[in-house]
């Protein structure tokens, strides 16, 4: 099973208008502000000795912080236009990039079989998916964690959806960044907050650990205030 052809696409279109320069997209903050964050909440859940596959890597910003941290770090993303730029940003190869269907079964089962089970982290993915691709893609985390991995997923809350109505519709439109997204079809879907640890349990995992944390943006309001989307992550593994 693959992703419809033209949501492939619109990512691809995204990562080929996208500015080149560091902070071009919406959700590219530095690592400082996003990963940086993240750690606390799974470093005692992730086993170190397991590769992390980050996966919806885009330009790969947060997966190099991420290879500074844990031996063997993968940056997966659906458009290969990501994963060029990702790979060209990495001049050092500090981590590895491929392209990667995630709710394609099979490709999964491909890449769990080469690196075994793994950590994953998951940004802001769960809610970018058409409404019929994320069992799929929760049913994929879980193939790849397998028995010993964990998976980090942050995703926006319900409360995040008048927030980017609202920076929508103000007077002068959407700030550039978000009408660049909007632009190109991927307008971001709802995920209730509810449902998302409901994917993850029905895909056979176990949520350990949950909570909420502002998704922080590149784009500021007019008084200078940074933008921040409020959002939901947690913590999955198998524990049985």
């Amino acid at each position: 099973m693959h992703v419809s052809s033209g949501y492939e696409q619109a990512w691809e279109s995204f990562w080929q208008d996208a500015p080149h320069e560091a902070g071009g997209v919406f959700w590219d903050a530095d690592p400082a502000l996003v990963a940086e964050r993240h750690v606390p909440h799974f470093r005692g859940h992730f086993d170190p000795g397991l590769p992390v596959v980050d996966l919806g890597c885009g330009n790969g910003t947060q997966t190099r912080f991420l290879a500074g941290h844990y031996e063997r770090v993968l940056g997966v993303d659906l458009a290969r236009a990501a994963i060029d730029r990702a790979g060209r940003d990495d001049p050092h190869g500090v981590a590895e990039y491929r392209r990667l269907d995630a709710v394609d079964g099979d490709a999964v089962a491909r890449l769990h079989e080469e690196i075994g089970d793994a950590n994953v982290y998951m940004r802001g993915v769960l809610h970018q998916c058409e409404p019929e691709d994320r069992g799929r893609l929760a049913e994929g985390v879980a193939l790849l964690t397998g028995g010993r991995g964990r998976a980090f997923v942050v995703e926006l809350a319900e409360a995040a959806k008048p927030v980017l109505m609202g920076l929508a519709q103000g007077p002068d439109g959407p700030p550039r960044k978000l009408g660049a997204i909007f632009a190109h079809g991927i307008a971001p879907g709802e995920v209730s907050d509810a449902a998302l640890p409901d994917f993850f349990r029905a895909a056979g995992l176990d949520v350990l650990s949950d909570g909420e944390q502002p998704l922080v943006t590149t784009e500021f309001r007019p008084d200078g205030t940074r933008i921040e989307i409020p959002s939901k992550w947690l913590v999955a593994g198998r524990t049985g």
